[in-house]
C-alpha cells in the first residue's frame, strides 16, 4: 500500500479512530496524541501491512497500543486540576456514553469497536488479538453489564 492510499484511509476513518481512542482515553489532547503517534508508527512500520484490504484495521490495533502505552505513562502523573475537570466534563455526554466508560477496559473496547464502529466480530478478533469467541463472550458481558448500569441510572433519575 502506498503512503498516500494509507493517508486516505486515515482520512476516511478519522472519526472512527477518535471515538476508538476515546473508548480508552478520557482526555480530549490524549486522543489527539494517541493518533498522531499511532499515525507516526503506522507510516515507519507500513511495508509490514500485508494486505490493503486490513489497512483499517491494522492501524486500529496500532491505535489501541498507542492509547494503553500513553495511558500507562499518564497515570504516574495527575494534575490536581483534572479531578475537577472530570466532574464538570461527565454532565456533558449522554448515559450510555457513561455507562461506557464504567466498564472494564476490554469489554469497553469491544463493545466500541463491534457496537459503534461497525467491526465484525472477526476483524474485533483481529484488532484485539482474541478468539472470535472471546469477542461473543465480551459483547454479551458488555451488554449485560451496560443494561445493569443504565437501570441503575434509571433508579437515581
Amino acid at each position: 500500500m502506498t503512503k498516500e492510499a494509507f493517508a486516505n484511509v486515515i482520512l476516511d476513518n478519522e472519526r472512527s479512530f477518535y471515538h476508538i481512542s476515546k473508548s480508552i482515553l478520557k482526555n480530549d489532547e490524549d486522543c489527539a496524541d494517541a493518533v498522531q503517534e499511532a499515525i507516526a508508527v503506522a507510516f515507519s512500520k507500513l511495508a509490514g501491512l500485508k494486505q490493503d484490504c486490513y489497512a483499517k484495521t491494522w492501524f486500529t490495533r496500532i491505535l489501541i497500543n498507542e492509547c494503553y502505552h500513553l495511558l500507562k505513562d499518564r497515570k504516574r502523573y495527575l494534575p490536581m486540576e483534572q479531578e475537577a475537570d472530570s466532574a464538570a466534563e461527565a454532565e456533558e455526554y449522554s448515559d450510555l456514553y457513561l455507562a461506557l466508560g464504567q466498564l472494564k477496559p476490554d469489554l469497553r473496547i469491544t463493545v466500541v469497536l463491534y457496537y459503534i464502529e461497525g467491526f465484525s466480530v472477526k476483524e474485533t478478533a483481529l484488532i484485539q488479538k482474541i478468539s472470535e469467541g472471546t469477542v461473543k463472550s465480551r459483547l454479551s458481558r458488555g451488554r449485560e453489564k451496560l443494561k445493569q448500569l443504565l437501570e441503575e441510572q434509571e433508579v437515581q433519575i
